[in-house]
């Protein structure tokens, strides 16, 4: 993910929502991967389940989730938000993981649990860069959504900042309405979120259009580029977009 804008896909979804439609065998998942993408998101604990994708030349790289927060537990209606490691950034690299994701949520509701999931993420991303392990701060919000826009837009543009002056290389966070503001206000490179799967495949390219256009370095999109009828066309479509500008019409009829 040296130089230029990437694309990333994301398919650690089963970490906190079990299989879902798209990501019920990770290994048929990862078949549906272009391997022109420049990284793939997944639980370190399920490398040993996609069969040598990664290690053939060129393949993507490995993007491991170390910590787990009941914020993403949407279907458990859960919100607190606490996060505790579940992989050391040893055992990910170990497993094959080449960059660590580590997330924070803050203004949970409770300063003492905000001042813990800091704790976690400093040590942490301390442990990974003292083995050389990249680290993408990922901002996600409580409450996610209920949160009005504009409370969404002031939760990423100060918890982006925060990240970075914790340490972190690059972030991965939601797209809001002011989205330049909080690319302007963060120094380290921000990758901004498909979310929501988008009616329809051109949806989500326009989507990306915009989130460049606001100063993305990249996107990470999971259910918008894997829950769809050709994957694989859909991701070089990203690719177009995203890297070299080109109009999503023009590469999506």
């Amino acid at each position: 993910m040296s130089g230029g804008r990437a694309v990333i896909v994301a398919c650690d979804h089963g970490e906190f929502d079990g299989p879902i439609p798209g990501m019920i065998n990770l290994g048929e998942t990862i078949r549906r991967i272009n391997p022109a993408v420049d990284a793939v998101l997944l639980s370190p604990g399920m490398i040993r389940h996609t069969g040598d994708y990664f290690t053939a030349k060129g393949a993507p790289l490995v993007i491991g989730r170390l910590n787990w927060d009941t914020v993403y537990c949407f279907h458990w209606n859960y919100n607190d938000a606490p996060a505790v490691e579940a992989f050391s950034p040893e055992e990910a690299l170990s497993l094959g993981v080449e960059v660590a994701l580590v997330s924070l949520t803050l203004k949970t509701g409770s300063e003492e649990r905000d001042a813990r999931n800091v704790e976690v993420f400093r040590r942490l991303a301390a442990q990974c860069h003292r083995l050389g392990l990249p680290v993408i701060g990922e901002y996600f919000p409580a409450y996610s959504d209920t949160l009005s826009p504009d409370e969404m837009h002031q939760q990423v543009k100060i918890g982006c900042r925060i990240l970075a002056e914790l340490g972190a290389d690059m972030i991965k966070t939601f797209y809001t309405h002011r989205f330049s503001e909080v690319t302007a206000g963060c120094p380290a490179p921000v990758f901004a979120l498909g979310a929501a799967k988008l009616p329809t495949p051109l949806d989500a390219l326009r989507l990306a259009q915009n989130e460049v256009a606001a100063g993305a370095q990249g996107v990470v999109f999971g259910r918008n580029a894997l829950q769809v009828e050709d994957p694989i066309r859909f991701q070089a479509a990203l690719i177009e977009v995203v890297k070299h500008g080109v109009k999503p019409e023009d590469v999506w009829q």
